[in-house]
This record gives structure tokens, C-alpha cells and sequence, in this order.
């Protein structure tokens, strides 16, 4: 039993499978299962070809600095995890989701000889866990923006450029880090990073309300940007 090799396609596709109705490898919490499996992969799976795999990657690899303290044997292999092995020889897409048979063990088996009242009870207590399953957001999708601000001349107050821009308040909008950086002739840009949130913040929309205070800044571009 477990997973293949996950250097190989096949290896990656088995673990994709696994974690599209999971969000670890073993039980309902981060352990030693999820680090050995992280510490197998050479990086992130390709979001494209593996968007579950790549999306579990991504959520262990913010326990990092805890890897040392999660519970779990350590020392087990990350093969010794995963699907059975006759699951991954027929088709492991076509394998039974482990989820749905464990919510139906947390609500009692589906025994023939219970009564019609407490299998009653059972599929309603089921249906409202799943519901509560299904009914948890979804983080909102994030990016984080390297924006360079620049002023008219050497003689531009850049406390004042930046405390103006640092001023602007959106929903979804959350100010990092700036730096100066120098340009020609004594002139120096305001670099500054922000996060994002996609659906709430239009780039376009915050340059142009930077680019509102004329008495300081010329013009801003996007530097850098990257998901989060």
C-alpha cells in the first residue's frame, strides 16, 4: 500500500487524487504524514496539472517552522501512506473517496438491523456535517505587489509622497514594507510592497488614486506581482 514515487507523473497523480477530498495526507489535522510527503517532493506540483496537490503543498508548507512539533511517527516512509495498492493499480481516479466513507463513520455504520428511527437520526446528522463541510469559504485569492512610485525631482518631500499614499485606505488593501531607491541625479522612487486581495482591489484604480497627489508624484508602475 501507499503512494508511488513522487519524482514520477504517476507518483503526482496519486497524490493528487488522494488530497482532492483531503486537506492532509492522515486524519483531520497537520502530523509527520504531511511532512515526510512535503519533504519528498522536490517543490510545488504544477498548480496546472495538479491544483489539489499543489494546494495542499502550499497549506503544509505554512506549518514549516512546527514540522519538528507535529504529532506522528517521524520515521515512516511517505509510501507508507496513501491509497492501497490494488486502488492505485486499477484507476486511482476511479477510487473511493476515504471522506465520504469516514463522514459516514462518524455518524454510526449503515447497519441492516438498525431501527428506522436511528437511521433516521444517522442521515440527518450526516447531512448537516456535510452541509457545514460544504458551506466553509474559501480563502480569498491574494497577490502581493511591488509598486515603484516616483517623484518629480530631488527636491519632492518623499515623507510626505509616502505618508499621502499610505493614507489610502480599500477594502482588500493591506500596506507592506517601502524603501528608497536611487534613480538619476539625486532623484530617488518610493518602493513599496502591498497585498492584495484579487476580487476587492483593482490596481489600475489604487495607481490612480497614488497618482491623485500631483503636488508629489509623476507617475507609479507595477514592479512586481506575484499569487499568493
Amino acid at each position: 500500500m501507499g503512494f508511488l514515487d513522487f519524482l514520477t507523473d504517476a507518483g503526482l497523480s496519486t497524490l493528487e487524487d488522494w488530497v482532492t477530498t483531503r486537506s492532509y495526507i492522515y486524519g483531520y489535522g497537520p502530523s509527520q504524514a504531511d511532512v515526510v510527503s512535503f519533504k519528498a517532493l522536490k517543490g510545488p506540483p504544477k498548480v496546472e496539472k495538479h491544483p489539489h496537490a499543489w494546494r495542499w503543498y502550499k497549506h503544509i508548507a505554512s506549518y514549516q517552522s512546527e514540522f519538528a512539533s507535529l504529532p506522528g511517527d517521524p520515521s515512516k516512509a511517505y509510501t507508507t501512506y496513501g491509497p492501497e495498492a490494488s486502488e492505485v493499480a486499477i484507476n486511482p481516479k476511479n477510487a473511493p473517496a476515504a471522506d465520504d466513507e469516514e463522514d459516514d463513520d462518524l455518524f454510526g455504520s449503515d447497519d441492516e438491523s438498525e431501527d428506522e428511527e436511528s437511521k433516521k437520526k444517522r442521515e440527518e446528522n450526516l447531512a448537516a456535517y456535510k452541509k457545514k463541510k460544504e458551506g466553509k469559504a474559501k480563502p480569498a485569492a491574494k497577490s502581493i505587489v511591488t509598486l515603484d512610485v516616483k517623484p518629480w525631482d530631488d527636491e519632492t518631500n518623499m515623507k510626505k509622497l509616502e505618508s499621502n499614499m499610505r493614507e489610502i485606505e480599500m477594502d482588500g488593501l493591506t500596506w507592506g514594507a517601502s524603501k528608497l531607491v536611487p534613480l538619476a541625479f539625486g532623484i530617488k522612487k518610493l518602493q513599496v510592497n502591498l497585498v492584495v486581495e484579487d476580487e476587492k482591489v483593482s490596481i489600475d484604480d489604487l495607481q490612480a488614486q497614488i497618482e491623485n497627489d500631483e503636488d508629489h508624484v509623476q507617475s507609479t508602475d507595477v514592479a512586481a506581482m506575484q499569487k499568493l
